[in-house]
């Protein structure tokens, strides 16, 4: 059974599905990306939601508990 199966938006009332998505911080300054993080998605709106446990793993990445996987290079621009 899907964990979200049955739940639906606070907001719009869309149905919520479980999606794979990426999540972007700054951290100390530093950008931080955090990939294929397990979270329900609504098909209406996009409002994510994600369960405690996946927001404990997310913290205890971005404290640097978890080793980071790899480094990607940015390009930044400005207007």
């Amino acid at each position: 059974m899907d964990f979200w199966e049955g739940e639906h938006c606070e907001y719009c009332g869309g149905r919520i599905v479980e999606k794979r998505v990426d999540l972007h911080r700054k951290v100390k300054g530093k950008h931080v990306l955090i990939e294929n993080v397990p979270a329900g998605v609504c098909t209406e709106c996009g409002t994510r939601y994600y369960a405690a446990n996946v927001l404990k793993t997310v913290e205890e990445t971005i404290r640097g508990r978890r080793k980071m996987e790899h480094q990607v290079l940015v390009p930044v621009y400005s207007l």
